[in-house]
């Protein structure tokens, strides 16, 4: 496979500014570079919380989210240093007006993620 350098960012940004999704879709890019992250998932949680008084007037449909990650970059670190990891990559986000609101983690190592599975069979 060819890449040409700059060419997946050049369309990462061009596919953001016609998303209906642009926070979840930053959210993606930043997780995705910071971990590469084996499991990644992100679910749009905000309808849940629309009705809450702090969300009264707001106009972003893109507040509250769930994040699961499974990455190698939270091996030995616990989980409130994992959550850290991941809260300091939208400082940014949580800081602007109608912004990301609230973020639910999960995060785990892939040896977690394998044992969790196996709980699960």
């Amino acid at each position: 496979m060819l890449r040409t350098p700059g060419l997946s960012r050049l369309f990462s940004i061009s596919t953001r500014m016609a998303s209906a999704t642009p926070l979840e879709d930053v959210m993606r890019d930043k997780l995705a570079h910071a971990f590469t992250p084996s499991t990644l998932i992100i679910r749009n949680d905000s309808h849940k919380h629309a009705h809450h008084a702090p969300m009264q007037g707001s106009t972003s449909k893109e507040t509250h989210f769930h994040v699961t990650i499974t990455s190698e970059s939270f091996r030995s670190k616990p989980q409130p240093a994992r959550h850290r990891m991941v809260y300091t990559l939208f400082k940014e986000e949580m800081s602007r007006e109608n912004g990301l609101h609230a973020l639910q983690l999960k995060t785990r190592t892939p040896e977690e993620e394998q044992r969790d599975q196996e709980k699960n069979s």
